[in-house]
């Protein structure tokens, strides 16, 4: 087990004892919708990290952010260190719709092309084990993302972790795919014994766009290669209130956050003595 498949499984053992911290946290993240379509995703990063660092006892996150400074080795918003085996870590966030879900840019572009050397059709156990030996592959199954996902009609929301070993070890074969069905480039999709999708390649040439490269799979249609967190989908509410403390802590000055940082720590001491935390 990697040290982030501890922590996830740490993480869902916290939620199923304490559905209220999670229910409660992403409901305000969500919430966040309301002010801009993207608010959310960045704000998210934030959230998650301080729900690690109150509510879980043995981790402690860092929120990397868009540090200017610091050159990204990984694609990362976090950091999580384990406190008992000091095992560091680089973490992704992804707040996305119910639908397509990127798990990498793969920046540098490299994916598309290693598929395209071989061939339109990579099967059997020669090419398959061939692909995944290579470098370009290796960290296929090494992507720590954690993606939250939202259904705004229904209001409900999931974390699901995609299993990358599971999808590696029953992908039977990758086919490439033209463009057409709204797609402007052709992609690789890898396909399981039954023939159901797993996840796919898309095209990273000059001419794409961030939504046009990289390594993307589908909490729809690929499903059964996820495990939610959350253990479910959980129903979330919008929080007015927030929106309102959000565009009054806006006009107000730092000895005004500090008053209302009083009162937000005595009412998350007030979670925990509520809560059973591990």
């Amino acid at each position: 087990m990697t040290p982030y498949q501890e922590f996830t499984a740490r993480f869902k053992l916290l939620i199923s004892k304490n559905p209220h911290l999670i229910t409660t946290t992403l409901s305000n993240i969500f919430t966040m919708r309301l002010i801009g379509n993207k608010t959310h995703g960045d704000l998210a990063e934030i959230a998650i990290a301080e729900f690690i660092n109150q509510y879980m006892y043995d981790f402690r996150s860092i929120h990397v952010g868009k540090d200017l400074f610091r050159a990204k080795a990984h694609e990362e918003d976090i950091t999580i260190i384990n406190e008992l085996t000091k095992a560091e870590f680089p973490v992704s966030l992804k707040a996305y719709g119910d639908g397509p879900l990127q798990l990498s840019t793969d920046k540098n572009f490299l994916m598309f092309p290693k598929l395209q050397q071989s061939g339109n059709v990579i099967q059997g156990n020669r090419g398959l084990a061939a692909l995944w030996d290579d470098p370009v592959f290796v960290d296929f199954r090494t992507h720590n993302v954690l993606p939250l996902i939202y259904d705004e009609k229904k209001q409900r929301c999931n974390i699901l972790v995609f299993d990358s070993e599971r999808a590696k070890q029953e992908t039977c074969k990758i086919v490439l795919e033209e463009e057409g069905k709204g797609r402007k480039h052709p992609v690789y999709r890898f396909y399981d014994g039954a023939g159901e999708y797993i996840c796919e390649v898309r095209y990273g040439g000059g001419t794409a766009n961030a939504l046009q490269r990289g390594l993307w799979t589908h909490t729809k249609k690929g499903a059964k290669y996820f495990d939610s967190v959350t253990g479910g989908w959980i129903t979330y509410a919008h929080n007015q209130t927030l929106v309102k403390l959000f565009s009054h802590a806006l006009l107000a000055t730092a000895s005004g956050h500090e008053a209302a940082m009083t009162e937000l720590k005595k009412d998350l001491d007030t979670q925990k003595r509520m809560s059973v935390l591990i």
